[in-house]
């Protein structure tokens, strides 16, 4: 059991991360009072423009990191640019917000394929490296957690747990914070109170797409290396793994880590012969069933924003 668990749990944190950063995102976005089911399209055009990015310049610039980090930003504006749509669509024109964030979703898939088919001859785009996982010196030799948390670690990894610890500090010791978490439980108080609350929103927006790119590019740089148009619904689980968390980073972490962990059995279930002697078609599932499974069991006691999802008309004109 424990070998299976070694195994795995290397595998499980690389599954993690781009769903905890995309699940960040998200969370920026509901604190804000705006729902975002629009983070799976937001990963999808995160992913395309960073591979885009990656497969124009490895073949023009010699430092390949430098390359692969500079496509994570491509990745990151556009994101932000697409991002947009969803603000102004829910915030200046008052449209549902679960429509709007669907039709991202739609968009995202036949759009980036079509340019992908367009710039390379084909759906897909295939970059030549991304990051190699390494183990860290001195804290890789400790026994236990050394061969289960640094051992075949990513760069990406820890810079996204910093990420992590700042998102925690700015909503819950910032004054940005207390105006995004006030926009989000009552917007009419925080606008009396001197906040320009569209303006917040916005900002909550912008930066959940700004980090669901960053999670698509960084499925590309990690374990996929190809652009598909597809994230194989990791935004679905990033939501649900925000539900799950009880819209807070550290719960969201915890949740994030469950359905990664759950991902990487489905994934890599055929190179461990104590997994093998399951039905493939059954591990594949599996992240989805206990995905259904964690919000039937939640949902009751969820603590969501409660202006979350409601359109706001500023006094202000």
């Amino acid at each position: 059991m424990w070998t299976i668990i070694e195994q795995i749990f290397p595998y499980a944190i690389v599954f993690t991360i781009p769903l905890l950063i995309t699940a960040l995102g998200g969370l920026f976005s509901e604190r804000s009072g705006i729902v975002n089911i629009g983070l799976e399209g937001l990963m999808i055009f995160g992913a395309f423009a960073g591979s885009l990015t990656i497969y124009y310049l490895q073949g023009v610039w010699a430092n390949q990191t430098l390359v692969l980090w500079t496509g994570l930003i491509m990745a990151m504006v556009a994101g932000v640019l697409f991002s947009l749509l969803h603000a102004f669509a829910s915030i200046n024109l008052s449209a549902n917000q679960i429509i709007s964030g669907t039709a991202i979703n739609l968009i995202a898939t036949a759009l980036t394929v079509f340019l992908a088919r367009n710039i390379t001859g084909s759906g897909n785009i295939r970059i030549t490296s991304g990051f190699s996982p390494t183990d860290i010196p001195v804290l890789s030799s400790i026994p236990i957690i050394g061969d289960l948390l640094f051992t075949k670690t990513y760069p990406t990894t820890w810079f996204i747990l910093i990420v992590l610890v700042i998102s925690g500090f700015v909503l819950y010791k910032t004054k940005f914070g207390l105006r995004l978490r006030s926009c989000g439980e009552y917007p009419q108080a925080a606008e009396a109170a001197g906040v320009n609350v569209r303006r917040v929103r916005y900002s909550g927006v912008l930066i959940s797409g700004a980090f669901s790119g960053l999670g698509g590019a960084l499925i590309i740089v990690t374990y996929a290396g190809e652009f598909t148009g597809s994230v194989s619904g990791l935004g679905f689980l990033a939501l649900a793994s925000l539900i799950f968390g009880q819209w807070r980073p550290l719960g969201i972490l915890a949740a994030t880590f469950f359905f990664g962990f759950a991902s990487t059995i489905a994934n890599v279930s055929q190179v461990i012969p104590e997994l093998a002697i399951f039905p493939p078609i059954l591990l594949k599932i599996f992240p989805y069933i206990v995905t259904l499974i964690a919000l039937v069991v939640f949902s009751k006691s969820s603590q969501a924003p409660k202006a979350a999802g409601e359109t706001f008309d500023s006094g202000k004109r």
